[in-house]
């Protein structure tokens, strides 16, 4: 992994001018050219797994009705997919480090949607649990993949803008087949037509994957070794020795927008009296903020780090977490009515929700992890840590919301969280400097052989 600095050059003399499609090429890297197909396939493929994932949220109130069922039963079902992000997205990213993260994605983001579009043939609950608790095993595949992928693709200073990319282009992709397919709500039985259409879609992404995505080969930089970069459960005990690692692990329990992002559509319906078709298209508008907010991340969090240096990720992760809590107040404490404020107030909403994850956190951790460990670090931190809690977190808020009410557990789980987050980063103005210091040192020795 090399290290350079922005608009400059390095140490080859070769020219960096922040372009993410003639980033310098490492030894073993995939090659410039293409790299926009596999970013848009990418893309593709994480937004319509999210939408298979989220097609329970959008769908609910149907199905509820069709099976007599209580707001638990959202929470059940949507802590389906948490669970599975929690215990196989590191068992697709150790199949992927065997066998080739293409094919794998090919696999489970592609051919896996068979499940989904069985899920729409469930005559009762417990099929339908069964079913769609299967597609959800696929539909996790995608993101420790695709951010390890990113990881190899692109340097440093183009780290940000590349998962800015990706995940914009996944929430534009998502913007336009969340109304698209909501609008099949109008018949009692649209979730069924849902599934199955969602599940074709899946399939048709693997495809995708199959033929615009190059993967790297596996060395890299820092080694010819094979198996460097490579998933290992033994190793997550020593990328929790790395004090960012272990602060990141830390604040993952107060970042609870998978939760609102699960009841979004159910409480525009039971807190609002919004129809269905309604409330998913202003959750799509809620995505077109989010789209841009992904992007806008990206370059964000590159000029903060050009500006005030490595604190810059951490100055900049601050002002969004508290900005997130005090919109949250303003977006779902009040009730807009359903003219056009509430759409700009959900736009206004969704184009900060994204910034940190894009701008701070994903690139962080690209900068404190060895070469060798980062497909550890994403799968640990954002598959199991965090799939585990945002289980949990899914799962108890549709009980409290049948007896405290949505209103007031979005106050409770989504609003103070990332109020008291935002005080939590301080602690990273201390390790997070240091940590990239340590990382860049250690790269610097094994390429020149000392290490």
């Amino acid at each position: 992994m090399s290290v350079n600095h922005a608009e400059g050059s390095d140490s080859s003399g070769r020219s960096n001018t922040g372009n993410l499609t003639a980033a310098p090429e490492e030894p073993g890297a995939a090659p410039a050219k293409g790299r926009g197909k596999a970013i848009g396939s990418l893309a593709a493929a994480n937004a319509i797994d999210n939408s298979e994932n989220s097609l329970i949220n959008t769908f609910f109130p149907l199905i509820r009705d069709a099976f007599g069922l209580g707001l638990g039963a959202l929470g059940i079902m949507a802590s389906l997919s948490r669970f599975a992000r929690m215990i196989a997205g590191p068992l697709w990213a150790m199949a992927a480090d065997r066998f080739g993260r293409k094919k794998v994605l090919f696999i489970v983001t592609g051919l896996w949607g068979a499940w989904t579009a069985a899920a729409g043939l469930a005559p009762n609950f417990t099929t339908l649990l069964i079913l769609y608790g299967i597609g959800v095993l696929g539909t996790v595949a995608s993101e420790p993949i695709t951010n390890g992928l990113l990881s190899d693709l692109f340097d440093d200073e183009q780290r940000g803008r590349a998962f800015g990319m990706v995940r914009s282009l996944g929430s534009l992709i998502g913007m336009g087949l969340g109304p698209a397919i909501a609008l099949l709500a109008n018949d009692p039985n649209g979730w069924r037509y849902g599934m199955f259409a969602m599940g074709g879609l899946s399939v048709l992404s693997g495809f995708a994957i199959l033929i615009f995505v190059r993967e790297p080969e596996r060395r890299t930089a820092i080694s010819e070794d094979p198996d460097v970069g490579r998933f290992r459960v033994a190793d997550a005990v020593k990328l929790f020795k790395i004090p960012t690692i272990a602060l990141l692990g830390g604040m993952l329990p107060l970042v609870t927008s998978l939760v609102l992002f699960t009841y979004f559509v159910t409480f525009m319906v039971d807190a609002r009296g919004w129809g269905v078709p309604s409330a998913a298209l202003l959750y799509s508008v809620l995505s077109g903020g989010m789209a841009l907010s992904s992007l806008l991340g990206g370059f964000l969090g590159d000029w903060f780090v050009r500006r005030f240096g490595h604190k810059g990720r951490i100055m900049l992760m601050q002002i969004y977490l508290v900005a997130v809590s005090g919109m949250s107040v303003v977006a779902l404490q009040i009730d807009w009515g359903k003219g056009i404020a509430v759409y700009v107030v959900m736009f206004l909403f969704g184009l900060i929700m994204l910034i940190g994850f894009s701008a701070c956190v994903l690139p962080m951790v690209s900068a404190v992890a060895p070469k060798q460990l980062s497909a550890t670090a994403f799968a640990v931190l954002f598959s199991l840590i965090q799939g585990g809690l945002a289980a949990l977190l899914t799962l108890a808020m549709g009980f409290l919301g049948e007896t405290l009410g949505l209103t007031q557990v979005m106050f409770y789980l989504v609003t103070v969280p990332y109020l008291l987050n935002a005080v939590y980063w301080f602690a990273f103005y201390k390790t997070y400097p240091k940590d990239v210091a340590r990382q860049a040192e250690r790269t610097a020795a094994v390429e020149a052989g000392t290490f």
